[in-house]
């Protein structure tokens, strides 16, 4: 086993039985992933295509630093090119805190290069120290190639590292991409982003000369960083291959005639949109995509693939879907035509909504799997809980509203600072009281709340106590008001989405969501369901250890019982 490469290629020697899977949904946009589809999948990877194009910061990108040089014969790094990353990082960590982040490097030289750069802007940027932090579900990482296998992220930034020297160099030598599975290794690096990919380097593909290194990792090198460069792999383009039938020509014809901007077969690998319609305000993003029951709806294997799985993974990738029949196209048109003009103004205040809040792409949630086969019976020791639909789940609200500014808030009255306190609280109850003074404080765009102002917080939250109008101790909330669980996927406050933050009747009400969705659940799966609920994508010690305190309570006061494995109502 020793002289193995990996598991996997142990199992294939010993004649493992093994099964490519050809759906991709890590990737929110096609261009993370169509190299790899391209050199090590032989196309055969159903990709999802994305709405959005390259100019809508998603997707593959280069970052060509060609002032930057490669010390080949004294640290082996590139230092401009790892501050340049360490920038880039203390970047996104200010502009989009929501989105995890992992920088990778192609040696371990890089890598301590770029944590040295980030150290010393850390020193100098405290207030972005909250996305730092390791209790997470996703916390920031920096690796290296060879240590970076099974990590994901929403956006990955990739620190090359080799490149030219001041001379202008390049001496084609890429680490481990040069040995014996170097292209396996690349393979990896390069597919660990959900959202988008930055690439930061000091030489092109075209720098890359093929004739100097026959390796396999670093023809693919080449490959990946023309991708990135020219952006071949931008928007989910129009696939020239024409109409699958000609009801959907009419459709098309029927929506150039109302003034749209139509394209057909949307997709870059195995997954096609019949129609799309062009944002006349974005052109960058499709407006509404279209699904006929054409070509593609009638060859699907099971009537899942058809009238559910599509349109689910497409919603989850952030398209807005309509459908329309065939048979009802032709029966009633104009009634028809009027839905789908319905949907496109619905699609158009939707794409309002989202721009208005900041959201570019849905919160990544896996679909459920395309099978070809028969799925194996239900057992009920295996089967996953399920979401609950109404109970929870709803997205959280971080309040906004106006403050004179030009009064700090140390200087704010109390009776002024309560005031506001309140209207947080009704937005955002139950609450920390520590998130609470977070929140005033970037209402005054502050990057840190001092002891006065944290005085005057305290004493705004006493005075509405006394007043009847929140109620709590560290969590605060207005009476009589039901909690339900939030969804924290899309907060802006990075503080939010940390477990210790969860209010306790918040976290009761996700358990109790859960439970009453499955009839009874074991405590493992209502864990895992329960942190969905919350908007976390990997249930952390933390996260779980704060649920299962929920559980505790909820079992002492008698609102569950433990029946056969199970949790259930009492």
């Amino acid at each position: 086993a020793a002289d193995v490469e990996s598991i996997l290629d142990l199992c294939l020697a010993k004649g493992a039985p093994y099964r490519m899977l050809n759906w991709h949904y890590r990737s929110r946009h096609q261009s993370l992933i169509a190299v790899s589809n391209r050199e090590f999948y032989d196309g055969r990877l159903s990709i999802i295509p994305s709405p959005f194009a390259a100019s809508e910061g998603v997707g593959l990108s280069l970052r060509h630093l060609p002032d930057t040089a490669y010390d080949r014969g004294g640290t082996r790094t590139n230092p401009e090119e790892a501050r340049a990353v360490a920038e880039a990082v203390i970047h996104h960590a200010r502009l989009r805190p929501d989105q995890s982040l992992g920088v990778a490097t192609f040696s371990t030289a890089q890598r301590q290069a770029v944590m040295r750069a980030l150290e010393r802007l850390r020193r100098d940027n405290p207030d972005v120290e909250p996305f730092f932090a390791a209790d997470g579900p996703e916390p920031f990482f920096v690796k290296n190639l060879e240590t970076i296998q099974g990590d994901e992220r929403d956006v990955i930034f990739i620190s090359v590292g080799y490149g030219k020297t001041r001379e202008g160099y390049l001496s084609h030598s890429f680490g481990p991409l040069n040995g014996e599975g170097g292209e396996r290794r690349l393979n990896v690096l390069i597919s660990r982003a959900k959202v988008r990919c930055e690439v930061f380097a000091n030489f092109t593909g075209d720098d890359v000369d093929l004739a100097r290194s026959g390796a396999r990792g670093v023809a693919a090198l080449k490959t990946f960083l023309t991708f990135a460069q020219t952006g071949g792999f931008g928007q989910g383009t129009a696939s020239g291959r024409g109409f699958d039938s000609p009801f959907e020509a009419l459709v098309a014809q029927r929506l150039e005639a109302m003034g749209h901007r139509v394209e057909a077969q949307i997709g870059a690998a195995g997954f096609f949109i019949d129609l799309a319609v062009v944002d006349p305000d974005r052109p960058g993003r499709y407006l509404l995509g279209i699904e006929c029951d054409g070509a593609q709806y009638h060859q699907a294997r099971s009537a899942r693939d058809r009238d559910r799985l599509r349109q689910q993974v497409l919603e989850a990738q952030g398209w807005i879907i309509h459908r329309i029949w065939s048979a009802d196209w032709f029966m009633r048109p104009e009634e028809e035509t009027a839905k789908l003009q319905a949907a496109l103004e619905a699609a158009r205040l939707e794409w309002t909504r989202r721009d208005a809040e900041g959201v570019q792409i849905a919160p990544p949630s896996k679909p459920p799997e395309a099978d070809p086969e028969p799925p194996p019976e239900a057992s009920w020791e295996t089967a996953a809980p399920a979401a609950p639909s109404p109970a929870g789940g709803r997205a959280y609200v971080e309040a906004e509203i106006s403050v004179d500014t030009a009064r700090e808030p140390h200087q704010t009255p109390t009776e002024q600072m309560a005031a506001l306190i309140i209207q947080i609280v009704a937005v955002e109850g139950p609450i920390h009281i520590d998130e609470l003074t977070t929140r005033v404080r970037t209402l005054w765009g502050l990057q840190r709340a001092g002891a006065r102002i944290r005085a005057t917080v305290e004493a705004g939250v006493r005075l509405a106590q006394d007043q009847g109008a929140i109620e709590g101790d560290a969590f605060l909330s207005a009476p009589g008001v039901p909690v339900a669980p939030r969804d924290r996927s899309l907060v802006r406050s990075a503080s939010l989405r940390k477990p210790e933050l969860l209010p306790p009747q918040e976290v009761e009400a996700a358990v109790l969501a859960v439970v009453d969705a499955n009839f009874g659940v074991a405590a493992d799966e209502m864990f895992t369901a329960a942190a969905r609920l919350f908007g976390f994508k990997a249930t952390s010690a933390q996260l779980r250890a704060v649920l299962a305190e929920g559980l505790s309570r909820l079992e002492a006061d008698g609102r569950l019982a433990l029946r056969q494995g199970l949790y259930v109502r009492r």
